[in-house]
């Protein structure tokens, strides 16, 4: 079995933890095109405030690096790059298709290649693995999937207490070599060869949430127009079994305003017209304006509202994180 030098290339909210917990058993290459975050990492910052001083201090042949001549020397790549939505609401693969151009350049035979950033399926094989063949037509690489699971701010549900998702087709040398690295993240392996499934079900994972989130907004809504006291429904509703607790509220962050979008684009792909996939985001992206209405009809009944200061505490998508990303808070 080989000695693997692995490399995560995007060292945000998703590539820092992977780096954290590998550094403790490989040597290791982070690398990333913002050269203020590489600069910070280097001298032990993170901005997000997942990691503090100590949990970033390099091992003896482990970088950070913004070079992207540096990853050459490694031979398993993790990629976890931003996967957007422009502003059209289609999936934005610009930074994943030049995370593969640059791991094009370098990729030598039998190295590994595994994408965790959320993509629709087909995305691995038919458009990463592509572009790495096109520069390499001749050597044999080995290229997988991993659903990304990074929940910002969870110190129970981190990434060594979850499951973890791989999937790669490959032989056993190579799926042995893949598991070594991931048991290292994580307690729990749940392994596929199956790499189109994988990809599906990290975008139903979120999908389902948002839809959820979505029904408690309309609901709450509702209750709103009917005079009708929402915790005291809620209340009453959560003594069923098999309720599902969800709470309504503004839904931010970078993946459940985003990944509706990337699995109704796939289903658009296969001629396939959803009708419920895209139901909750109308509903959820309302909820600013909704509340936006709901102060200014509070403000109304102060005396000289005009002149009054407003504070909002929290413009972060969710409590006791610095991740503003998508939070309609700021909007």
């Amino acid at each position: 079995m080989k000695k693997l030098y692995p490399c995560i290339i995007g060292l945000g909210y998703v590539g820092l933890p992977l780096f954290v917990s590998l550094k403790k058993k490989f040597k290791l290459i982070g690398y990333d095109t913002d050269k203020k975050r590489v600069n910070q990492l280097k001298k032990y910052i993170d901005k997000n405030r997942e990691f503090k001083r100590k949990d970033l201090k390099l091992n003896k042949g482990t970088i950070v690096t913004g070079n992207h001549k540096d990853i050459k020397k490694s031979n398993f790549y993790i990629v976890t790059v931003p996967t957007p939505i422009k502003k059209n609401k289609l999936p934005d693969l610009d930074y994943i298709k030049s995370a593969f151009t640059t791991i094009a350049k370098y990729i030598k035979d039998k190295d590994i290649v595994i994408l965790e950033s959320t993509v629709y399926p087909g995305t691995t094989l038919d458009i990463c693995k592509k572009i790495i063949r096109k520069k390499n037509k001749k050597i044999n690489f080995f290229i997988g999937y991993s659903s990304e699971r990074i929940n910002p701010g969870d110190k129970v549900n981190n990434i060594k207490n979850i499951c973890k998702v791989v999937s790669i087709d490959a032989n056993n040398e190579i799926i042995s070599l893949v598991k070594k690295v991931y048991k290292s993240v994580s307690k729990k392996i749940v392994f596929t060869k199956k790499i189109n499934e994988a990809e599906l079900s990290k975008l139903i994972e979120n999908t389902q949430r948002d839809l959820n989130i979505g029904l408690m907004n309309e609901i709450m809504i509702l209750c709103e127009k009917a005079n009708l006291d929402f915790n005291e429904v809620l209340r009453l509703a959560k003594t069923k079994w098999n309720f599902l607790n969800f709470k309504p509220g503004l839904v931010g962050g970078h993946c459940l305003p985003v990944d509706p979008y990337y699995l109704s684009h796939y289903a658009k792909k296969l001629k396939f017209d959803t009708k419920i996939t895209l139901a909750a985001r109308k509903t959820n992206n309302f909820m600013e304006q909704f509340i936006l209405k709901k102060i200014i009809l509070k403000l109304k009944k102060i005396n000289n509202f005009q002149t009054r200061k407003i504070i909002v505490m929290g413009l972060s998508y969710k409590p006791n994180v610095p991740d503003s990303r998508n939070s309609l808070a700021m909007i």
